[in-house]
């Protein structure tokens, strides 16, 4: 199969027209997400259970999270880390040939690339801590939401992208239809 620059049909397995737009949010996502979660547990030293008062309706709480969204499916063993770090590498393969093959606009390519850095944050936490590390914490009149990190931000920001270009790149091909 060809090499394409196009993004569609005929694209690279892996390299498509907005592949590079991808890495590099991908990539600022990682770092992010890496830096702020090393610099909460070496910089700033909290602990484990640990919450700190930022806001009236923000504290930073370091919890590490064994299982996926919400603790659901929570794997204690460290084979069970490493098994979702795996997923996690997987889907973000399977994402980026998606993006590569059928990346039609630069957000989708801005929105895989903020789930694909999420999801490889979280999976290094996963094999260096044993357990995503999340550390904040919104509340207000008395209820606390889940606690969660920047990966989890960027995660949720990629979705709402991909529906937001999902639902334009529809309403736009109506339109152009008529």
């Amino acid at each position: 199969m060809s090499e394409s620059t196009d993004g569609g049909p005929g694209a690279g397995w892996l390299w498509g027209q907005w592949s590079r737009l991808a890495l590099r949010v991908a990539v600022a996502t990682i770092i992010a997400d890496q830096a702020h979660k090393w610099w909460m547990i070496l910089g700033h030293q909290i602990r484990h259970g640990e919450r700190v008062y930022v806001a009236p309706f923000m504290d930073w709480v370091f919890v590490l999270n064994k299982g996926v969204s919400y603790s659901l499916l929570s794997l204690d063993s460290q084979t069970g880390q490493y098994f979702l770090a795996v997923f996690s590498v997987l889907v973000s393969v399977g994402l980026w040939v998606w993006l590569a093959r059928m990346g039609t606009s630069r957000l989708m390519a801005a929105s895989l690339g903020l789930i694909i850095g999420g999801a490889i944050g979280n999976a290094i936490d996963r094999i260096t801590l044993g357990g995503v590390a999340d550390f904040f914490s919104l509340h207000a009149f008395g209820y606390y939401w889940y606690v969660f990190n920047i990966a989890d931000v960027a995660i949720v920001a990629g979705v709402i992208g991909l529906l937001y270009d999902s639902i334009s790149t529809s309403r736009n091909a109506a339109a152009n239809r008529d």
